[in-house]
């Protein structure tokens, strides 16, 4: 079976189209802007004007989903991190704008401080720099609310704040957004590969020496993971994410096994990093380790994958046509 392509084909476990890609980006205030983030070759932050012709690129492509990431200046982070709610603020100006030019294309937008933050943690902290559950969540639900309102068709919370999903799904039914999904990241981990991700929303510098240990998970833990995405679900989670990817394939497994549920895992910045720099040192073979890593989520049973290659796998993918 395995010596000629047709027979391999034919037995082939897994495939992967663009239907189960998500597309990461990352935004910027202001007109004709491009920067490169300089951990993540190939990536780059951008004005919404430029924006647009990527969303575009997206739908020839058949991705179906952008996610977007802001990158505020500085003097918009406060404490608190309020300008995460503001209805005329970066996010929701883009996403109006672009669900008015590609209707078709679903529009994922992430419910969590870290950006607008002027300390880079992910909710609202005390004297002592503890992140205050309660009170991050009540901020969480107006950003929510103001992302809806907007015209996003995914929320995705994720902050690890306990309660937020009951909370967030509460809020949206009784304002009248009982089509707003929302993609929680259930078993997020406090890990070392987000470093470029910090970089390129420019909360590295904010966040300083701290961690976030404190309410993002142990890598060392499995079943706790289990448990919470059971308590997501119960709250109305409509998908669940599993994040970093590849580090972590053991729990998308557990996941999608146990609960049987709309499973999605983030291929993150320095999982992406790691294969730019091998591939840029002629140590790898980008394309080929691309498309291997990519099955890999299949295989491992995500049903789509956030990932910063989504626009190169689509490309690939229709040249193999």
């Amino acid at each position: 079976m395995r010596k000629d392509t047709f027979s391999r084909n034919l037995m082939r476990e897994n495939h992967v189209t663009a239907a189960d890609l998500i597309y990461p980006v990352f935004l910027v205030d202001g007109e004709n802007k491009v920067e490169p983030v300089a951990s993540m070759p190939g990536v780059e932050r951008m004005s919404l004007d430029k924006l647009l012709g990527v969303a575009d690129d997206c739908v020839a492509l058949g991705i179906p989903v952008l996610a977007l990431f802001p990158s505020i200046e500085n003097h918009l982070k406060t404490e608190d991190g309020v300008e995460a709610t503001n209805p005329d603020g970066l996010i929701p100006r883009a996403i109006r704008a672009l669900k008015a030019r590609c209707p078709e294309l679903g529009i994922l937008t992430d419910i969590a401080l870290d950006p607008y933050t002027s300390h880079g943690q992910d909710g609202l902290i005390n004297a002592d720099g503890y992140v205050l559950n309660d009170e991050t969540t009540a901020m969480l639900v107006k950003q929510a609310l103001t992302h809806a309102a907007a015209g996003a068709d995914i929320v995705a919370p994720s902050d690890m704040m306990d309660g937020r999903i009951g909370a967030i799904r509460s809020a949206l039914e009784e304002q009248g957004f009982i089509y707003t999904r929302i993609m929680a990241y259930s078993a997020k981990y406090a890990s070392a590969f987000y470093g470029p991700f910090r970089d390129a929303v420019g909360s590295a510098g904010n966040l300083g020496k701290s961690n976030k240990a404190n309410y993002q998970m142990d890598p060392a833990n499995s079943n706790e993971a289990l448990r919470e995405v059971a308590l997501d679900l119960a709250e109305g989670a409509d998908m669940v994410m599993v994040k970093p990817g590849m580090p972590y394939l053991d729990i998308v497994r557990r996941v999608k096994d146990e609960f049987k549920v709309p499973t999605f895992a983030y291929q993150v910045s320095g999982e992406y990093a790691m294969i730019k720099a091998a591939a840029q040192n002629g140590w790898l073979d980008h394309d080929k380790t691309m498309m291997e890593a990519i099955m890999a989520f299949k295989r491992a049973g995500a049903d789509g994958v956030l990932t910063y290659f989504a626009r190169d796998i689509a490309r690939l993918l229709q040249q193999s046509k």
